[in-house]
């Protein structure tokens, strides 16, 4: 196996490099103004670190494989275009009412009771730019009032007019027939050409989801459109890279639904969170290769902090209609909590609560934070882990970056440490307290709304800020055993290389499997498989086009389910992909059974109400080589590190400065010990232990953070061993 995964995230760019029976890491900055300059420079380090040249790697390893947080961190900083929309005449209201209950999606339950602070989100798509044309097609796909070119002429111009940069077009039921969008795109292309100035991208609802649902299409292709152009420019500069430095195969991107396609099979929508997507896919390989139970995955990196629910035995969770940020989207994804809290987040005095907030907003790499002395004026949370003495100066990012601490210094008392009447220590201690804080209520609300305790998981902390703040989250969160994982920091683009070439097709429906009225099975059969065909036909030409042979290609169906007339809908994958009579349609219903009673509780089921499909979903992907883990567990003796150094360092909870001994990357070795306070410094990342806790390193490279008498636990070891670099 040969093959580069890198995965960009808003600060710095990751690589994880496999060459045989090599395994290598390395980062460099992400370089927000060309994307392949930050990807060269990583891929530069870690073929130096394996004695290879660029050009005979690029052009001997089976792929190049990218994953990026750019698409989520946008969403979090709202940076994107002017998005305008079109819809069916009487239906301009409903992208800003977002079905009454847009203010509540993306907040926790206790937020969304909250009815008198409730607040909806700074729409994308404001009231202004929103168009309505005078068409309708009805729900069986017939067209009740024709299209009216040129009222559609006169929006278009409307909107360009009022400084649309960018026009989704959502129409009702375009899903069943979607001829009117099509033609509209056709009459946009008709007045701004692609070749002259003033072109502007146009997405039609129809193509970036086949459910039914006015509101969630809707959503869905605005998300798209508010991130076409950042995705499009980002892509087209890393793919005209690899042609000019030799790679001659097809780019690689990866997707939120767990798997990977070429770019000309990706849209905007489908990389939102795939960078830390990507790390949940690695937590599950180990998960599955070490028998370790129970794991949240946490990454955190410079701008965000992505919370993972991986339950013994392997399982993801997915959502089909997940919430990205505040809206509701039919887009198969991985569940995943984004926080807008990481490194470079900055940190600010909130007026209101008298109190620090963390975030959103982030510094990035450019000027990046305060100590990067590049510019940044704000403080954030790298200037606080500096203050506190958790970073060297000298060495931070494998010494590419030298950090100011003045400037730190100059931050924190010029945006927070008056406010706060503290001294700038104090107000650092507040910042790295406040952060470890937030993310340990998004590691509990992740856990406890499922009906999870956190002291039955392992919390993986990985990203490059992971294993810094791995005993200050934990602590919060009431976790005693952490694990940052091997590659930690480099994890999500480890994750990437062990994703599969995937497709979703789904189509919206109105199956009754079960007719409470008639109490009659359903027995379509032909229909319902015709669909299931249609769809699995579609990703196998998606699938074929990249190469991918037929008899490669898997399928698995899925479909979303309902008792009667609940609002509420139910994802559920099968283990069939047919149904050829009665038996067949009992085993669906009872699948959806079990299902429906695991999520909302033993005898919440209703089959009495009747049992109806509202999507059918087709699943098409392929099998590959995978990234191997080694066991977790030592069981020989173990012995204390020595430290290379001592450093003053300053801990929450304790008032007076703490001499803190360092360690260097030769005492993470399985031989060995650390107990805390202490800090392990290497090309990467740090690790910070804290008074209580006790660092224990596996053979491979994975590190145990143990409070108290925990100990480290696994149900099942293996030892596939490889190299590593």
């Amino acid at each position: 196996m040969k093959r580069v995964s890198v995965d960009i995230g808003g600060t710095f760019t990751d690589c994880f490099f496999v060459w045989d029976d090599k395994y290598v890491e390395a980062k460099a900055l992400t370089t927000h103004q060309n994307l392949a300059l930050g990807f060269n420079s990583a891929l530069d380090l870690a073929c130096e670190r394996a004695g290879l040249d660029r050009a005979r790697v690029l052009k001997e390893v089976d792929s190049v494989r990218y994953a990026t947080t750019l698409g989520t961190n946008a969403l979090i900083e709202r940076k994107g275009p002017r998005v305008a929309a079109l819809v069916t005449h009487g239906f301009e209201d409903t992208i800003p009412l977002s079905r009454g209950r847009g203010y509540g999606e993306g907040l926790d339950p206790s937020a969304q009771q909250n009815l008198p602070g409730a607040e909806r989100p700074e729409p994308l798509v404001p009231r202004g730019l929103i168009r309505s044309v005078r068409e309708r097609v009805n729900s069986a796909g017939r067209v009740v009032v024709p299209l009216d070119e040129d009222d559609v002429r006169t929006q278009v111009r409307e909107l360009v007019d009022a400084g649309a940069q960018a026009i989704v077009v959502s129409l009702v039921n375009a899903t069943e027939n979607p001829t009117h969008e099509r033609k509209i795109q056709e009459i946009i292309l008709e007045e701004f050409p692609a070749h002259q100035l003033g072109a502007i991208p146009v997405l039609l609802g129809h193509q970036v989801s086949g459910r039914k649902g006015e509101y969630v299409r809707s959503t869905s292709t605005i998300i798209d459109g508010f991130l076409h152009e950042i995705m499009f420019h980002a892509m087209g500069q890393l793919s005209g890279n690899l042609r000019d430095t030799g790679y001659e195969k097809p780019m690689l991107v990866i997707h939120n639904s767990g798997g990977m396609a070429q770019t000309n099979s990706t849209d905007a929508l489908q990389t939102i969170h795939s960078g830390p997507i990507a790390g949940v896919g690695a937590g599950e390989g180990l998960a599955e290769a070490t028998g370790i139970g129970n794991i949240i995955t946490t990454d955190m990196g410079g701008t965000s902090f992505d919370i993972g629910l991986i339950p013994e035995g392997g399982v993801k969770h997915y959502d089909f209609q997940p919430t990205i940020d505040r809206w509701l989207v039919s887009v198969p994804m991985i569940h995943l909590l984004t926080l807008g809290a990481g490194g470079g987040s900055i940190a600010s005095f909130d007026r209101i609560y008298q109190a620090v907030k963390i975030g959103p907003e982030s510094a990035g790499s450019n000027p990046g934070p305060a100590c990067y002395d590049r510019g940044g004026l704000k403080p954030t949370v790298t200037d606080a882990d500096l203050v506190l003495g958790y970073l060297d100066p000298d060495n931070y990012a494998n010494g590419y970056i030298k950090l100011n601490r003045s400037r730190a210094e100059f931050a924190f008392e010029e945006e927070l440490a008056d406010n706060l009447d503290l001294d700038v220590i104090e107000t650092a201690k507040v910042v790295k307290d406040a952060v470890d804080e937030q993310m340990a209520i998004g590691i509990a609300k992740e856990l406890r709304v499922r009906g999870y305790l956190p002291e039955d998981f392992t919390m993986l902390a990985y990203g490059g800020n992971g294993p810094l703040h791995a005993c200050g989250v934990a602590r919060h969160a009431g976790i005693n055993r952490v694990l940052a994982p091997p590659f930690a920091s480099v994890f999500s683009a480890c994750g990437a290389g062990n994703m599969k070439q995937l497709h979703f097709h789904e189509k919206g429906v109105h199956i009754v499997l079960y007719n409470a009225s008639s109490r009659g099975l359903y027995d379509d059969y032909e229909g319902f498989n015709e669909i299931v065909e249609t769809l699995e036909r579609q990703g196998l030409a998606d699938l074929r086009r990249q190469g991918v042979s037929p008899d490669q290609v898997r399928h698995r169906l899925e479909m979303d389910l309902r008792y009667g007339n609940q609002l509420v809908t139910t994802a559920v994958s099968f283990d069939i992909t047919r149904i050829h009579g009665v038996a067949d349609v009992l085993h669906l219903i009872r699948t959806f059974s079990d299902i429906y009673g695991l999520r909302y509780g033993a005898g919440s089921q209703a089959p009495e109400a009747g049992i109806r499909v509202q999507t059918l979903r087709v699943a098409s992907y392929v099998d590959g080589d995978r990234v191997e883990f080694d066991s977790l567990i030592w069981d020989g003796e173990r012995t204390e590190a020595q430290p290379v150094g001592e450093r003053t360092m300053h801990f929450v909870g304790e008032s007076k400065p703490v001499s803190t001994p360092i360690y260097d990357a030769s005492a993470l070795t399985h031989e060995h010990v650390i107990h805390g306070p202490a800090l392990v410094t290497t090309e990467n990342t740090s690790y910070l232990v804290e008074a209580d806790w006790r660092l224990e390193p596996t053979p491979q490279g994975a590190v145990w953070f143990l409070h108290g008498d925990a100990k480290a636990s696994v149900t099942v070891s293996t030892n596939n061993a490889k190299g590593r670099s």
